[in-house]
């Protein structure tokens, strides 16, 4: 699958991460609505991917303090590379500024994803929105 990833502020990225993110975590993990929604996305670089018919088909945001999350790929595009290049582009937005490391809280099931990117756990399991996750660090070199 081709696809065209951007970068920027919310204000920019809004109207297409709010779908995104609305479709997979509410409606497909049950996700509390209210939970979704925090006051760090104005404060975040946000990245969306778009498939070869414009559609937004992926989204992740990176908060100032390192922290990757938010990551949300549509069903139809899993497994297309989409995930690893919302993930890479948001990497290299923190190294760009200084960031020493990033880290997330991952959705337990896709701890091995994390991994592949260079990511570790740290900690033990914990439930997040009635969702198993672990915490995962990336130090950069």
């Amino acid at each position: 699958m081709k696809y065209r990833l951007t970068l920027g502020d919310w204000a920019s990225q809004k109207k297409d991460a709010q779908a995104i993110r609305y479709d997979v975590f509410v409606i497909e993990q049950h996700v509390p609505v209210e939970l979704e929604w925090d006051d760090m996305d104005a404060a975040c670089v946000h990245a969306l991917a778009y498939d070869d018919q414009g559609a937004a088909v992926g989204t992740g945001r990176l908060l100032p303090d390192g922290h990757i999350g938010r990551m949300a790929v549509r069903s139809q595009a899993r497994g297309s590379g989409i995930g690893g290049a919302i993930l890479d582009a948001l990497m290299q937005q923190a190294r760009d500024r200084g960031d020493r490391a990033v880290m997330l809280n991952a959705q337990t099931h896709a701890a091995p994803f994390y991994r592949r990117y260079g990511f570790v756990q740290e900690g033990e399991e914990f439930m997040e929105a009635g969702i198993p996750h672990v915490q995962m660090r990336h130090d950069f070199e």
